[in-house]
Protein backbone atom coordinates (compact mmCIF):
# COMPACT_ATOMS: atom_id res chain seq x y z
CA UNK A 1 0.00 0.00 0.00
CA UNK A 2 1.24 3.41 -0.63
CA UNK A 3 2.13 5.71 1.87
CA UNK A 4 -0.44 8.15 1.01
CA UNK A 5 -3.09 5.48 1.15
CA UNK A 6 -1.93 4.79 4.85
CA UNK A 7 -2.16 8.11 6.14
CA UNK A 8 -5.75 8.35 4.33
CA UNK A 9 -7.00 5.44 5.37
CA UNK A 10 -5.89 6.65 9.38
CA UNK A 11 -8.55 9.75 9.25
CA UNK A 12 -6.32 12.09 11.35
CA UNK A 13 -4.55 9.75 13.32
CA UNK A 14 -0.97 10.48 13.77
CA UNK A 15 0.76 6.98 12.86
CA UNK A 16 4.34 5.60 13.98
CA UNK A 17 6.76 4.65 11.62
CA UNK A 18 10.56 4.65 11.62
CA UNK A 19 13.92 3.92 9.79
CA UNK A 20 16.35 0.94 10.11
CA UNK A 21 19.86 0.92 8.49
CA UNK A 22 21.34 -1.97 6.92
CA UNK A 23 23.93 -4.02 9.19
CA UNK A 24 27.29 -3.81 8.19
CA UNK A 25 29.00 -6.61 6.23
CA UNK A 26 29.52 -9.86 8.11
CA UNK A 27 26.23 -9.40 10.48
CA UNK A 28 22.82 -11.12 9.69
CA UNK A 29 19.35 -10.41 9.08
CA UNK A 30 18.40 -11.60 13.01
CA UNK A 31 20.56 -8.06 14.08
CA UNK A 32 17.65 -6.03 11.77
CA UNK A 33 14.94 -7.96 13.23
CA UNK A 34 16.09 -7.86 16.65
CA UNK A 35 15.56 -4.49 16.74
CA UNK A 36 12.55 -4.29 14.40
CA UNK A 37 10.60 -6.78 16.62
CA UNK A 38 9.93 -4.58 19.86
CA UNK A 39 8.29 -1.52 17.93
CA UNK A 40 6.10 -4.10 16.07
CA UNK A 41 3.43 -3.90 19.02
CA UNK A 42 3.10 -0.14 17.87
CA UNK A 43 1.80 -0.78 14.28
CA UNK A 44 3.79 0.64 11.77
CA UNK A 45 2.53 0.51 8.47
CA UNK A 46 5.79 0.40 7.16
CA UNK A 47 8.95 0.94 7.90
CA UNK A 48 11.98 2.86 6.11
CA UNK A 49 15.36 0.84 5.04
CA UNK A 50 18.71 3.36 4.27
CA UNK A 51 20.88 2.65 1.49
CA UNK A 52 24.71 3.27 1.65
CA UNK A 53 27.14 3.94 -0.95
CA UNK A 54 30.25 1.66 -0.44
CA UNK A 55 32.92 3.85 1.52
CA UNK A 56 36.45 3.32 0.31
CA UNK A 57 39.98 4.80 0.27
CA UNK A 58 42.79 5.03 -2.38
CA UNK A 59 45.94 2.60 -0.73
CA UNK A 60 49.31 3.76 -1.96
CA UNK A 61 51.30 1.10 -3.85
CA UNK A 62 54.87 0.81 -4.05
CA UNK A 63 55.00 1.91 -7.69
CA UNK A 64 53.51 5.17 -7.00
CA UNK A 65 50.02 4.11 -8.05
CA UNK A 66 46.94 4.24 -6.10
CA UNK A 67 44.26 0.81 -5.68
CA UNK A 68 40.44 1.44 -4.54
CA UNK A 69 40.03 -0.42 -1.71
CA UNK A 70 36.81 -1.01 -0.08
CA UNK A 71 36.39 -0.24 3.80
CA UNK A 72 32.81 -0.71 4.77
CA UNK A 73 29.83 -1.85 2.87
CA UNK A 74 25.95 -2.72 3.76
CA UNK A 75 24.17 -5.55 2.33
CA UNK A 76 21.62 -5.26 -0.02
CA UNK A 77 18.51 -2.49 0.41
CA UNK A 78 16.09 -4.70 -1.70
CA UNK A 79 16.84 -7.88 -0.33
CA UNK A 80 16.02 -6.53 3.21
CA UNK A 81 12.55 -5.02 2.56
CA UNK A 82 11.92 -8.18 1.07
CA UNK A 83 12.87 -9.84 4.10
CA UNK A 84 10.87 -7.06 6.23
CA UNK A 85 7.64 -7.67 4.58
CA UNK A 86 7.69 -11.24 4.10
CA UNK A 87 8.49 -11.78 7.53
CA UNK A 88 5.85 -8.94 9.17
CA UNK A 89 3.64 -7.99 6.53
CA UNK A 90 3.85 -4.05 6.49
CA UNK A 91 5.50 -2.41 3.86
CA UNK A 92 9.00 -1.78 3.92
CA UNK A 93 9.99 1.54 2.02
CA UNK A 94 13.77 1.63 0.20
CA UNK A 95 15.49 4.91 -0.33
CA UNK A 96 17.78 4.98 -3.34
CA UNK A 97 20.15 7.52 -4.08
CA UNK A 98 21.79 9.86 -6.80
CA UNK A 99 25.00 8.75 -5.92
CA UNK A 100 26.68 5.19 -6.88
CA UNK A 101 24.35 4.53 -9.57
CA UNK A 102 24.09 5.23 -12.94
CA UNK A 103 20.84 5.80 -14.99
CA UNK A 104 20.64 2.25 -15.76
CA UNK A 105 21.40 1.33 -12.42
CA UNK A 106 18.65 3.22 -10.95
CA UNK A 107 16.23 1.66 -14.07
CA UNK A 108 17.14 -2.01 -12.68
CA UNK A 109 16.91 -1.37 -9.04
CA UNK A 110 13.51 0.03 -9.59
CA UNK A 111 12.61 -3.08 -11.73
CA UNK A 112 13.61 -5.23 -8.93
CA UNK A 113 11.40 -3.83 -6.60
CA UNK A 114 8.02 -3.39 -8.70
CA UNK A 115 8.86 -7.16 -9.43
CA UNK A 116 9.08 -7.65 -5.28
CA UNK A 117 6.05 -5.74 -5.27
CA UNK A 118 7.91 -2.82 -3.01
CA UNK A 119 5.30 0.02 -4.01
CA UNK A 120 7.17 3.34 -1.88
CA UNK A 121 10.42 4.52 -2.67
CA UNK A 122 12.48 7.47 -1.23
CA UNK A 123 14.48 9.53 -3.82
CA UNK A 124 17.73 11.32 -2.08
CA UNK A 125 20.48 13.06 -3.91
CA UNK A 126 22.89 11.40 -1.25
CA UNK A 127 26.06 12.80 0.33
CA UNK A 128 29.23 13.00 -1.16
CA UNK A 129 31.87 10.26 -0.04
CA UNK A 130 34.59 11.23 2.31
CA UNK A 131 37.46 11.61 -0.61
CA UNK A 132 34.59 14.48 -2.45
CA UNK A 133 34.56 17.88 -0.86
CA UNK A 134 31.50 18.03 -3.40
CA UNK A 135 29.14 15.70 -4.08
CA UNK A 136 29.81 14.12 -8.02
CA UNK A 137 27.29 12.21 -9.71
CA UNK A 138 28.71 8.71 -11.50
CA UNK A 139 29.03 9.44 -15.15
CA UNK A 140 25.67 9.01 -16.30
CA UNK A 141 24.09 9.36 -13.73
CA UNK A 142 21.36 11.90 -11.71
CA UNK A 143 22.90 15.25 -10.25
CA UNK A 144 19.84 16.45 -8.34
CA UNK A 145 17.13 14.36 -6.66
CA UNK A 146 14.29 16.08 -8.66
CA UNK A 147 16.05 14.51 -12.00
CA UNK A 148 15.86 11.00 -9.65
CA UNK A 149 12.02 11.40 -8.88
CA UNK A 150 11.39 12.72 -13.00
CA UNK A 151 13.15 9.14 -13.76
CA UNK A 152 10.85 6.98 -11.34
CA UNK A 153 7.81 8.77 -12.55
CA UNK A 154 8.74 8.09 -15.99
CA UNK A 155 8.47 4.22 -15.48
CA UNK A 156 5.21 4.93 -13.41
CA UNK A 157 4.58 6.32 -17.32
CA UNK A 158 5.62 3.01 -18.92
CA UNK A 159 8.79 4.88 -20.12
CA UNK A 160 12.26 3.44 -19.81
CA UNK A 161 15.43 4.61 -21.02
CA UNK A 162 15.37 2.02 -24.37
CA UNK A 163 12.45 3.40 -25.84
CA UNK A 164 11.92 0.73 -28.10
CA UNK A 165 11.21 -1.95 -24.96
CA UNK A 166 9.10 -4.50 -26.14
CA UNK A 167 5.83 -4.92 -23.76
CA UNK A 168 6.94 -3.09 -21.16
CA UNK A 169 4.66 -2.26 -18.19
CA UNK A 170 3.88 1.22 -16.00
CA UNK A 171 5.08 0.93 -12.10
CA UNK A 172 3.45 2.48 -9.74
CA UNK A 173 5.94 4.05 -7.36
CA UNK A 174 4.99 6.24 -4.46
CA UNK A 175 7.84 8.54 -4.04
CA UNK A 176 8.73 10.08 -1.19
CA UNK A 177 11.73 12.95 -0.97
CA UNK A 178 13.44 14.77 2.05
CA UNK A 179 12.68 17.63 3.51
CA UNK A 180 15.13 20.15 5.40
CA UNK A 181 13.69 22.25 8.48
CA UNK A 182 17.32 24.02 8.85
CA UNK A 183 17.66 24.05 4.98
CA UNK A 184 19.92 21.53 3.31
CA UNK A 185 23.50 22.35 4.37
CA UNK A 186 24.29 23.29 0.49
CA UNK A 187 21.82 25.60 0.30
CA UNK A 188 22.25 29.21 0.23
CA UNK A 189 18.88 29.65 2.20
CA UNK A 190 15.50 27.68 3.52
CA UNK A 191 13.40 29.85 0.90
CA UNK A 192 15.73 28.57 -1.97
CA UNK A 193 15.36 25.07 -0.68
CA UNK A 194 12.19 25.15 -0.53
CA UNK A 195 12.18 26.14 -4.55
CA UNK A 196 13.80 23.26 -4.75
CA UNK A 197 11.76 21.07 -3.15
CA UNK A 198 8.80 22.28 -5.09
CA UNK A 199 10.75 20.74 -7.88
CA UNK A 200 11.36 17.99 -6.96
CA UNK A 201 6.83 17.65 -6.17
CA UNK A 202 6.52 18.96 -9.55
CA UNK A 203 8.75 15.89 -10.91
CA UNK A 204 5.93 13.29 -9.35
CA UNK A 205 7.13 13.02 -5.31
CA UNK A 206 3.81 12.52 -2.88
CA UNK A 207 5.08 13.16 -0.10
CA UNK A 208 7.78 14.55 2.00
CA UNK A 209 9.78 13.27 5.24
CA UNK A 210 12.27 15.72 7.22
CA UNK A 211 15.29 15.54 8.33
CA UNK A 212 16.10 15.45 12.67
CA UNK A 213 15.32 18.23 13.98
CA UNK A 214 14.92 19.36 17.92
CA UNK A 215 12.92 22.44 17.95
CA UNK A 216 9.36 21.73 16.78
CA UNK A 217 9.42 25.65 15.54
CA UNK A 218 11.74 24.96 12.99
CA UNK A 219 8.97 22.49 11.43
CA UNK A 220 6.33 24.51 12.20
CA UNK A 221 7.93 27.49 10.61
CA UNK A 222 9.39 25.30 7.56
CA UNK A 223 5.81 23.71 7.31
CA UNK A 224 4.48 27.05 6.94
CA UNK A 225 7.00 28.31 4.72
CA UNK A 226 5.82 25.37 1.85
CA UNK A 227 2.58 25.73 2.40
CA UNK A 228 2.77 29.48 1.45
CA UNK A 229 5.27 28.04 -1.84
CA UNK A 230 1.67 25.92 -3.04
CA UNK A 231 3.19 22.46 -1.52
CA UNK A 232 0.27 20.62 -0.59
CA UNK A 233 1.86 17.10 -0.15
CA UNK A 234 2.06 15.22 3.41
CA UNK A 235 5.05 16.53 5.37
CA UNK A 236 6.24 13.87 7.63
CA UNK A 237 8.49 14.92 10.80
CA UNK A 238 11.49 13.02 11.51
CA UNK A 239 12.15 12.71 14.70
CA UNK A 240 15.81 11.17 16.63
CA UNK A 241 16.52 11.07 20.36
CA UNK A 242 19.66 11.55 21.65
CA UNK A 243 21.24 8.49 23.02
CA UNK A 244 25.20 9.51 24.42
CA UNK A 245 27.44 12.44 24.94
CA UNK A 246 29.20 12.21 21.71
CA UNK A 247 26.05 13.00 19.29
CA UNK A 248 26.18 17.04 20.96
CA UNK A 249 28.77 17.60 19.18
CA UNK A 250 28.51 14.63 15.86
CA UNK A 251 24.49 15.58 15.18
CA UNK A 252 25.23 18.81 14.30
CA UNK A 253 28.50 18.42 12.57
CA UNK A 254 27.34 15.50 10.36
CA UNK A 255 23.34 16.60 9.93
CA UNK A 256 23.94 20.29 10.30
CA UNK A 257 21.21 20.77 12.91
CA UNK A 258 20.78 23.26 15.59
CA UNK A 259 20.58 21.88 19.03
CA UNK A 260 18.21 23.67 21.36
CA UNK A 261 20.00 25.51 24.69
CA UNK A 262 18.02 23.93 27.00
CA UNK A 263 18.59 20.30 25.35
CA UNK A 264 22.18 20.87 25.06
CA UNK A 265 22.46 21.98 29.27
CA UNK A 266 20.27 19.26 30.30
CA UNK A 267 22.86 16.79 28.69
CA UNK A 268 25.68 18.64 29.63
CA UNK A 269 24.67 18.01 33.27
CA UNK A 270 24.35 14.52 32.97
CA UNK A 271 27.10 12.40 34.83
CA UNK A 272 26.80 9.77 32.13
CA UNK A 273 25.08 7.97 29.07
CA UNK A 274 22.59 6.23 30.50
CA UNK A 275 21.29 9.36 31.76
CA UNK A 276 21.84 11.39 28.96
CA UNK A 277 19.97 8.57 27.09
CA UNK A 278 16.92 9.20 29.36
CA UNK A 279 16.85 13.13 28.64
CA UNK A 280 16.90 12.41 24.85
CA UNK A 281 13.88 10.04 25.50
CA UNK A 282 12.11 12.93 27.64
CA UNK A 283 13.08 15.79 24.98
CA UNK A 284 11.76 13.26 21.67
CA UNK A 285 8.51 12.50 23.57
CA UNK A 286 7.58 16.03 24.79
CA UNK A 287 8.18 16.64 20.95
CA UNK A 288 6.21 14.09 19.60
CA UNK A 289 3.22 14.94 21.63
CA UNK A 290 3.13 18.58 20.81
CA UNK A 291 3.32 17.61 16.78
CA UNK A 292 0.62 14.95 17.17
CA UNK A 293 -1.97 18.03 18.80
CA UNK A 294 -0.35 19.95 15.53
CA UNK A 295 -2.11 17.13 13.69
CA UNK A 296 0.98 15.38 11.59
CA UNK A 297 0.00 12.40 9.49
CA UNK A 298 3.04 10.69 11.00
CA UNK A 299 5.64 10.37 13.70
CA UNK A 300 8.65 8.99 11.87
CA UNK A 301 11.62 7.90 14.01
CA UNK A 302 15.17 7.65 13.04
CA UNK A 303 16.60 4.72 14.88
CA UNK A 304 20.22 4.54 13.95
CA UNK A 305 20.37 0.32 14.28
CA UNK A 306 18.94 0.82 18.22
CA UNK A 307 15.40 0.64 19.12
CA UNK A 308 15.06 -0.01 23.25
CA UNK A 309 14.95 4.59 23.34
CA UNK A 310 12.34 4.72 20.54
CA UNK A 311 10.41 1.43 22.16
CA UNK A 312 10.21 3.91 25.53
CA UNK A 313 9.15 6.83 23.00
CA UNK A 314 6.36 5.03 21.25
CA UNK A 315 5.16 3.27 24.71
CA UNK A 316 5.03 6.95 26.18
CA UNK A 317 2.87 8.26 22.71
CA UNK A 318 0.83 5.85 21.03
Amino acid sequence: MKVTEHIEQANGETLFTFEILPPLKGQDIKSIFDNIDPLMEYKPPFIDVTYHREEYTFKELGNGLLKKQVVKKRPGTVGICAAIQNKYQVDAIPHILCGGFTKEDTENFLIDLDFLGIDNVVALRGDAVKSETYFKPETEGHMYASELVSQIQDLNNGKYLDEELQNSSQTNFCIGVAGYPEKHMEAPSLDSDIHFLKKKIKAGAEYIVTQMFFDNQKFFKFEEKCRKAGITVPIIPGLKPIATRKQLNMIPHRFHVDLPDDLIMNIVRCKDNKAIRQVGIEWCTQQSKELIEAGVPILHYYSMGRSSNIEAIAKAVF
